[in-house]
């Protein structure tokens, strides 16, 4: 499985060892360079991309920035950062970055980071087709010390929280609050069971009362749909999934 990657960064000579490192490793198919993340956007909406590498401090749009605007969509492409300021790691762990590469790296670090990348993405490949015929009625969660098990059947939505996740459920008042990232654990539900409507939300199929065109009630809770899930979703309820 190829995966199909562009890199971005201001530094020309970085952005050549990039290059020469993606050219060398033969499962990434190289789409484009580019040297400042706007051009790169604006690319992007012609080409469906798997994996980007992104500098993080470059002028007009930061990679920061640039991981935030892909986050809100539904078909984001993996992300390696690539910097030479190691305050980043925790602000790429909070916007779901595969890896992060801190400069200056060689192409072992680089192969190790793009592996990791490639595994990631054939893993989200699989679980998408065994969770819609699988019959999955629970998951694990990691609270505190300890893994937590909560049921399907009992989650009515779940809630992006910095670098939680707050499991709101039928069994109790208070919603579970769970160290995690929203992506990776919308990678883990059924996909027939759960849809992501928001940056902040995925809700239960089943525990929906009404939807509208910007929003659906679970509970006596309005939760919002973005626009960039709004077709997506829109579809997936009229097809009666």
């Amino acid at each position: 499985m190829n995966l199909k990657c562009i890199a971005i960064d201001d530094e020309p000579l970085a952005l050549e060892l990039v290059n020469a490192f993606i050219e060398k490793t033969p499962f990434l198919e190289k789409i484009g360079l580019y040297d400042n993340a706007l051009t790169a956007l604006q690319s992007m909406q012609q080409n469906d991309i798997d994996l980007i590498f992104l500098d993080i401090e470059m002028s007009d749009l930061s990679g920061i920035e640039m991981a935030r605007i892909l986050n809100d969509r539904p078909k984001k492409p993996l992300i390696i950062f690539t910097t030479a300021f190691d305050q980043f790691a925790i602000e790429g762990y909070k916007l779901d970055v595969i890896d992060y590469l801190l400069k200056p790296f060689n192409y072992n670090e680089f192969l190790r980071a793009a592996m990791k990348a490639k595994s990631h993405s054939e893993m989200l490949k699989q679980p998408k087709e065994v969770s819609a015929e699988a019959d999955i009625d629970y998951i694990f969660l990691k609270v505190e010390y300890q893994l937590v098990k909560v049921m399907l059947k009992d989650i009515n939505y779940i809630e992006g929280y910095k670098d939680y996740v707050r499991v709101h459920v039928t069994t109790d008042k208070y919603p579970i609050l769970s160290l995690s990232s929203l992506k990776s654990l919308e990678d883990r539900l059924p996909t027939k069971k759960f849809f992501r409507i928001h940056r902040s939300y995925i809700v239960s199929i089943d525990k929906i009362k009404a939807v509208t065109k910007t929003s659906v009630q679970i509970e006596d809770k309005n939760l919002t749909i973005s626009e960039n899930y709004r077709k997506e979703f829109h579809d997936f309820i009229k097809s009666g999934y």
